[in-house]
This record gives C-alpha cells, sequence and structure tokens, in this order.
C-alpha cells in the first residue's frame, strides 16, 4: 500500500496535470457564451466545400459557411412569417398540456419528468395526409420552458419548435399554437427542443401518426405503434415496462410503428420473416423479407415493420428496443406466450435494401456541396471544460453555418472522426443517402431524418432546399448536442429576431 507521502505526492502531481491541461484548453479555446443568435454563428468560419454547379452561389460562388452579413437584408423573412395559410381551417384540433411532475411507470418505479395531459408519453396525435393540424400547447409548470418539435414532419420553418431560433420557450401559463400541414404520411413523433437533453430523457415527448390519404403499396390489416423510452434507466414500451400484447387473426399482416425516442440504436428482430415498409415516414420501394438479420434504428429514427401472424394461431414474438417486444396473439388465445428469438448477428443493410426506383430530383446536378466532419477536442464552453464536440474542427459556437438558397440541390458529405456513433438530425428536410464510404446505394432510395454515422463512416446524403428556414443538423444523443454537435442549414435572406441564453430562457439543447 502507497506511503502517506506517495498518495500527497500522487495527488499533487494529479491536481499539477489537471491545471495544466485546465489551462492549456483555455489557451487553446475558450468561449464565453452569453446572450447569441443564431445569425452571427459561421462568421469567419472556413469554406465548408467548393461550390459545384450553378452560377449562384454565395460568397464568390462557393458552397460555403458564410457570414451571414452576406445576405441581403432588404430581402430579409422573419422565420414567423414561415407560416401554413393562416386562412385556412383546420382539420385537426389537438391541445396538448405539459407538467413538470412525478409519475409512476407502469410495471416500473416512479420518475420525476414530465407529462403531456398527464401521462409520458403523451397521447398519440393522429391525421390524414392533407390535413392541416392545429395543436394548441399549454405549458401548465415546466420551470424552464416548453417548446415542441415535430420530429421528422417537414413543417414550415415557424411551426418547428426550436426555442431561441424558430420562437421563445413557452412559460409558465403560457401557450403556443403550431399549424401546420400534413403533407407525407409516414410515422413521426413530437418533444420539446426546450433543454431537450433532461426534457426528452424525461419524458415531454409523444408520437404523431399520419395516415395516407390513398391506399398504401402494401396493404396490412392491423396497425400499432411501438414507441421505446428509457425512463431513469427503465426501458419501456409505449410508457410501460412490459410487452405489447396485440391481437391478429392467423394470416393476418400487422404494421408495427417502431419511434425509437432513446439515445442510443434501438435493434428490431424476430423469428419469423418481416419486412420493411418505411423508414422515417418513406415508404421503402419494393421491400423483401429479411430473415436472421436485425434492423438498427438510430435515436430519434422511426421504421414500419411488417410481420405476419402464424397461420395456426400460435403467438408471435417481434422484439423491438431489445428489452421489449410487441407479441402477436390469436384472439381465441389471448394468453399464448410466444418465446424469445436470439438477436441475429447479422445487421440488415438499407443501402442495399429494397429495389431502385426513381428520385424526384437528380442528386448529381448540385448547387452545393457541403463537409460536416465530427471530431473532439479539448476547450471551454461558458467557463466550463471539457472535451467538447467539433464541426469541421470548430468548436461551437464557432461552427459552420450552411448557407443554401430555396430550390438548390445540397449534397452533404458527414464524416465521424470521433469513437462514438451519432444519430444526425436536419430540421425541415428528408434527404436521400447517396452513398456509404465511397459505397453507391443500390436498393430502394434511402430517405431519412435521422442517420446513424457510425466511427469511421463517412456518408454522403443529397437533399433539395425546398423549405426556407433556419434548421438545426444535430446528434440526436442530445448530451452530444449540449457538448455542442448541432450546426444549421440558413436559407439565404431567412433572418430570426429571436436568442439563446437571454431573458426569455431560450436553451434548445
Amino acid at each position: 500500500m502507497p506511503s502517506r507521502r506517495e498518495l500527497v505526492r500522487r495527488v499533487a502531481l494529479g491536481a499539477a496535470v489537471a491545471t495544466a491541461l485546465c489551462a492549456g484548453a483555455l489557451a487553446w479555446s475558450s468561449t464565453l457564451l452569453g446572450e447569441y443568435s443564431v445569425m452571427d454563428m459561421g462568421a469567419g468560419t472556413p469554406e465548408a466545400a467548393g461550390h459545384a454547379g450553378h452560377a449562384h452561389g454565395v460568397a464568390g460562388g462557393t458552397g460555403a459557411a458564410a457570414p451571414s452579413g452576406a445576405l441581403d437584408p432588404g430581402a430579409a423573412v422573419d422565420v414567423t412569417s414561415l407560416t401554413a395559410d393562416p386562412d385556412r381551417p383546420a382539420d385537426v384540433r389537438v391541445e396538448l398540456v405539459a407538467r413538470q411532475e412525478g409519475f409512476d411507470v407502469p410495471g416500473g418505479r416512479h420518475v420525476e419528468g414530465y407529462t403531456v395531459n398527464g401521462t409520458s408519453p403523451g397521447p398519440e396525435v393522429r391525421a390524414t395526409q392533407g390535413d392541416l393540424v392545429e395543436v394548441t400547447f399549454v405549458n401548465e409548470s415546466v420551470t424552464d420552458g416548453a417548446t415542441l418539435h415535430w420530429h421528422g414532419i417537414d413543417v414550415p420553418n415557424a411551426a418547428d419548435g426550436v426555442a431561441g431560433i424558430t420562437q421563445d420557450a413557452v412559460p409558465v401559463g403560457g401557450r403556443h399554437v403550431y399549424r401546420f400541414v400534413a403533407e407525407d404520411a409516414g410515422t413521426y413523433w413530437y418533444h420539446s427542443h426546450q433543454v431537450s437533453h433532461a426534457q426528452v430523457l424525461g419524458g415531454l415527448l409523444g408520437a404523431i401518426v399520419i395516415d395516407p390519404a390513398e391506399s398504401p403499396e402494401v396493404r396490412t390489416d392491423v396497425d400499432v405503434t411501438a414507441l421505446l423510452h428509457v425512463y431513469g434507466g427503465q426501458h419501456s414500451l409505449n410508457g410501460r415496462i412490459g410487452d405489447e400484447r396485440v391481437e391478429a387473426r392467423p394470416g393476418e399482416t400487422v404494421r408495427v410503428r417502431v419511434i425509437n425516442g432513446d439515445q442510443g440504436t434501438a435493434a428490431v428482430w424476430s423469428s419469423a420473416p418481416y419486412r420493411v415498409l418505411a423508414i422515417d415516414g418513406r415508404d421503402v420501394h419494393a421491400p423483401g423479407e429479411v430473415r436472421d438479420q436485425r434492423l438498427l434504428i438510430p435515436a430519434g429514427g422511426r421504421a414500419d415493420v411488417a410481420v405476419r401472424a402464424p397461420a395456426d394461431g400460435s403467438a408471435l414474438r417481434l422484439h423491438v428496443g431489445g428489452a421489449r417486444s410487441v407479441v402477436l396473439v390469436d384472439s381465441a388465445h389471448p394468453e399464448a406466450s410466444a418465446p424469445p428469438a436470439r438477436q441475429p448477428k447479422d445487421k440488415l443493410d438499407l443501402l442495399a435494401y429494397g429495389t431502385p426506383a426513381a428520385l424526384d430530383f437528380d442528386p448529381t446536378a448540385r448547387d452545393r456541396t457541403f463537409e460536416y466532419v465530427i471530431g473532439r477536442r479539448f476547450g471551454v464552453i461558458d467557463g466550463r471544460p471539457g472535451n467538447f464536440w467539433t464541426i469541421n474542427g470548430r468548436m461551437f459556437p464557432d461552427v459552420p453555418m450552411f448557407h443554401v438558397r430555396e430550390g438548390d440541390v445540397v449534397a452533404m458529405r458527414i464524416e465521424n472522426r470521433s469513437g462514438d456513433v451519432h444519430p444526425m438530425h436536419l430540421h425541415g428536410h428528408h434527404v436521400v443517402v447517396l452513398s456509404r464510404d465511397g459505397v453507391a446505394t443500390s436498393g430502394s432510395p434511402w430517405i431519412v431524418d435521422s442517420l446513424d454515422v457510425h466511427p469511421g463512416e463517412a456518408y454522403e446524403i443529397g437533399f433539395v432546399a425546398d423549405n426556407p428556414g433556419i434548421w438545426s443538423d444535430h446528434c440526436h444523443t442530445l448530451p452530444h448536442a449540449v457538448d455542442g454537435l448541432v450546426a444549421h442549414v440558413m436559407y439565404e435572406g431567412v433572418t430570426t429576431g429571436f436568442t439563446i441564453d437571454g431573458a426569455a430562457g431560450n436553451r434548445p439543447e
């Protein structure tokens, strides 16, 4: 055992090293944020990548992270004006009331967190494609304020629900109305985007499903939502600690809408064949049967999976998230059990799943090309030293602002040079995956809003800039966003008067 003198020496040495590291970090990169606007971000950063195509680029014809001062103030459009038709009456009206309170997780322990209309998850919002949805959000008792973000729905920018960018956080006793047209059928979810690392983890969330206006390509007989979330270490399915039992007659096809509201990747598998009908609210073209492979769903991502109830009336288990399952049972034998299936070693590669189909734009006719390189280094933000995330070598808030014009075809290369998985989520848009590590997609168009980028991987994605606004592009492992893994896509001419860390208390991450 070390002597007292040796222990004192070790403590002194450790303190000296820590002091040196802290001093080095301060010298290397120290940022005091105070109150700030995203309009000031990106000024002075190097170009994200070269311009690749047409002649209307900013900052000298580059697809660059140009300073916001390059925008024409005479053409400024405020984010609050980017709304759904204000004269159109709503087809679906919902009131959602947020509370900060403790609650019992059925089948589990009591937790201190947040509820929506008295439960967590909050009520499922259901609409039909083409409906105008109007949600009145009321903050009854969330002390830090709260918002609602419609994850995966390409809403008008004013309805995006990001505190400090598209609105102020709704204070206790306040309310805010969100309006958007449910243009795309699919599976989505809503959650707070104010102090999101605490409020989402604490349960301020719920599902939203948009049913197709016309019959889908693949018909299903039973439709069930499976929302995964972890409450204080308790893995839940639809807010309960236990499996979801679903009655289905022999031979019926069940659509399971898996929503990953957790902070890590979820796995889905079964001993029986299944098909992946949709990813992030976008249909897979000609999905084939999946056998002996697991489907991975990023944090924030969704997948619609179809399974067929056994013809002999026996029960069938679809594992979702590993710890929980959806169990199909015949109504004649509702108490039947289904044995668990071992998780397959192989994973389904969505780069090659399904069959090719035409896109509605040409991703090779690029107006902008950007780099989004994720790294990590020591620094200090607001007096807090740490090992923070970087984007293109820069630490928040000195990170790129990706400028686009409406109508641009945009390509972005996302590279992960860190040791962690990052589920990258772009607000307001869906992107098509073009390649991974230089290998082009060969299956159905893989269209997502949440994409897991593993250590050492590089994805090339493409999208059309067809939804004007200022849009967050961040990691949906929310503590990573808190530590700086967030950038923005800004449309030329769009401005915001909202600020972060000011009197309104806006803290989006």
